[in-house]
């Protein structure tokens, strides 16, 4: 059945990775000093990949599109990192790591790469608290742990609700020391338009200076994005306004095949939608699941505050239906339920599109501990709250200011409201083991490939993917390739295959000034997002999803016709950027729902309602549909399915279970 070979070491999933290392062939150091790697993306994975490599002698280019690399989308992760460290004595392991991961994502991942993710997830701790990250501690100065959804251990490192932030300040300390001592040549405000490839290999990209306009040319032995994921296809989101496809899309068609586009990720808590002016969403993390109890009333319509609703008519029904995990199941299984609360008429707030998220029980809870340390064994209700209120905002402060500027509300005094929301993506370009594509010298790292979440990621997986990839994969992976490189001389950029693709790039940009239409890029990306997140979204039908492909390929073909893009080629032009983002979005959301239409089943974040269980819950196939689908581009905006069977060894696959 495949037809993809994922190169995975021979011999025991346990000592696989471990294996691969001790044989994994080498670049001497005199040889890496005359081989150049280009890195896109200055993320967790970019970042950490640039720093490793440097540090290991490779010559590294490294770009983004923001002003400084501080500005990547990993900043705005919120809630913590996973790893197998077991510091709570509380039951885990290499394995149940390993396990949680798979049985999240719906085991519709590769066994041995998500394997080797929780061998090095210990890693990644010891080299970020080497590095100065200030994760979150006990009193006595222990690293402390909060839990994640879709566990039953406390796994999950933080700092506070910042985690990204300060894990990309430690990538980033690292990239610039080789900056420094010049290693990496940094390239910030440079777009990646165009993948060069000679002879079938990836030889180097051509970039977009921003503020010039120019366009340049960089050749490297490989090639390696990091470059996010494709979340903005919903226009509505809670990425980056700047996050888009375009590197992941560009490498696509030039021959790397783009793996379970479908399979996106809606995250349950995040601040409603407020109305048509908005152009991105706000996260509230997944931690505050901790603490945070999910209830909607159990009258429709009804139209009391929160505060007015007694206990008794609140239905708690996360832990009705999922008593074994509660609040923290997984994000898929929360959204689904959120929506169907919703639309059964149990939605709270002006617009009945949300729930609440209610801190209130554990506020009091942990009141009554530290009352309990001073020695008063019998608080009041009072002085529970504002005792336990330090402890909620010691844990929680910077979350809780975000959501009472946004809302106007005081989350200490009354429940948040939350509602799902496009968050993560899981599908990506294919990577084999190596994290190589099927274009040879061509690498994609973190949330641009793949390669480890399934068909939903559980919370706190993203930045462990992108620091796995980027300190302790990607290193030792990319050797196997560039062993065989080090006789190449550097090619100059005037080689024709340069200058055909750098013909390409221009080609796209003089096209979108000079249509001079009538309506903006918004106005497409607008209409684009409403078109996936209705019929490609939380839920997905057949029907739907033909009516779907006709209306984006309606809407590309008008957006070609009559985009309004201002200014000109050879200057700073944010809405030439936006376009040619917009442009490969709309290719995309068409291959999206292509391959929810192609996986007739329901599996993690894809959710087809002809294939659900009688309580509502997702129904694999495993017979027709164990296997990732890896799409092929061809011209005239046509794609190719190939497959690569999943083959489960070490694991059960059974129905997920969170009762």
């Amino acid at each position: 059945m495949s037809d993809l070979n994922s190169n995975i070491p021979e011999g025991e999933l346990t000592t696989k990775w471990t294996k691969y290392k001790s044989s994994v062939p080498l670049v001497n150091p005199s040889n890496k000093r005359t081989i150049e790697v280009i890195i896109v993306g200055s993320g967790l994975a970019g970042a950490s990949a640039a720093a490793t490599l440097a540090e290991m002698g490779y010559k590294v280019k490294c770009f983004c599109f923001q002003d400084s690399p501080r500005r990547a989308h990993s900043i705005a992760a919120q809630g913590g990192i996973n790893a197998a460290k077991n510091y709570q004595n509380d039951g885990d392991s290499v394995y149940r790591l390993f396990y949680d991961t798979i049985k999240g994502g719906d085991y519709r991942a590769r066994e041995a790469n998500v394997h080797r993710l929780a061998e090095v997830s210990a890693n990644i701790i010891d080299q970020c608290v080497a590095q100065g990250v200030p994760l979150a501690r006990e009193y006595g100065g222990l690293l402390d742990n909060r839990s994640f959804g879709g566990t039953q251990v406390q796994r999950t490192f933080y700092a506070a609700g910042q985690t990204g932030q300060q894990l990309l300040l430690g990538a980033y300390s690292a990239l610039e020391r080789q900056i420094g001592m010049g290693k990496v040549e940094m390239f910030t405000r440079h777009e990646m338009l165009e993948v060069v490839k000679i002879d079938g290999k990836a030889r180097g990209i051509i970039a977009r200076n921003l503020i010039t306009g120019e366009i340049e040319r960089h050749f490297g032995h490989a090639v390696v994005l990091g470059t996010g994921g494709y979340g903005n296809v919903f226009y509505l989101s809670t990425n980056a306004m700047g996050s888009n496809v375009t590197a992941a899309w560009k490498a696509h068609k030039q021959g790397a095949y783009f793996a379970n586009p479908c399979y996106t990720q809606i995250h349950p808590t995040c601040i409603p939608v407020s109305g048509d002016h908005q152009s991105k969403l706000t996260l509230m993390s997944e931690s505050l699941r901790n603490d945070g109890r999910i209830w909607v009333p159990k009258k429709k319509d009804d139209l009391r505050k929160a505060s007015e609703i007694p206990e008794d008519e609140r239905d708690y029904y996360l832990e009705r239906r999922y008593p074994a995990f509660g609040n923290l199941v997984p994000r898929d299984v929360a959204s689904r339920a959120a929506k169907e609360r919703c639309d059964a008429g149990y939605g709270v707030g002006a617009s009945k599109l949300a729930v609440y998220l209610d801190f209130k029980a554990n506020t009091e809870r942990y009141g009554r501990i530290e009352a309990a340390k001073a020695g008063n064994h019998n608080p009041d209700k009072e002085t529970c709250m504002r005792l336990g209120t330090e402890v909620i905002k010691a844990k929680y402060g910077n979350l809780f200011d975000m959501y009472a500027q946004i809302t106007g509300e005081n989350p200490y005094e009354t429940p948040m409201r939350i509602y799902p929301a496009v968050h993560y993506t899981m599908g990506g370009l294919w990577v084999d083991y190596n994290l190589m594509t099927n274009v040879p010298g061509l690498y994609c790292t973190g949330e641009a490939n793949f390669s480890d979440h399934g068909a939903n990621r559980l919370g706190a997986s993203a930045l462990m993917q992108g620091l796995a990839d980027g300190y302790f994969v990607l290193p030792y992976t990319i050797g196997a390739y560039l062993s065989k490189e080090i006789s190449v001389k550097a090619i100059p950029t005037d080689h024709p295959a340069f200058v055909e693709a750098e013909a390409r790039a221009k080609g796209i940009l003089d096209t979108l000034i000079n249509i001079k239409g009538t309506k903006s890029v918004d106005h497409f990306h607008k209409r684009l997002g409403h078109i996936m997140w209705e019929k490609c979204g939380m839920a997905r039908n057949e029907k739907g999803l033909k009516e779907a492909i006709e209306e984006i390929r309606a809407l590309r073909a008008e957006f070609w016709r009559d985009v309004r893009v201002p200014g000109s080629v050879d200057e700073l032009n944010t809405e030439l950027e936006k376009a040619g983002r917009v442009a490969d979005f709309i290719e995309l959301g068409e291959l999206m729902c292509i391959d929810a239409l192609n996986r007739n089943e329901s599996c993690g974040g894809h959710f087809r309602e002809e294939y659900q269980t009688e309580e509502g819950e997702a129904l694999r196939d495993d017979e027709h549909y164990a296997y990732v689908a890896a799409w092929e581009f061809k011209e005239g905006v046509n794609f190719e399915l190939h497959k690569e069977e999943l083959k489960f060894e070490n694991i059960k696959v059974a129905q997920r279970s969170y009762k």
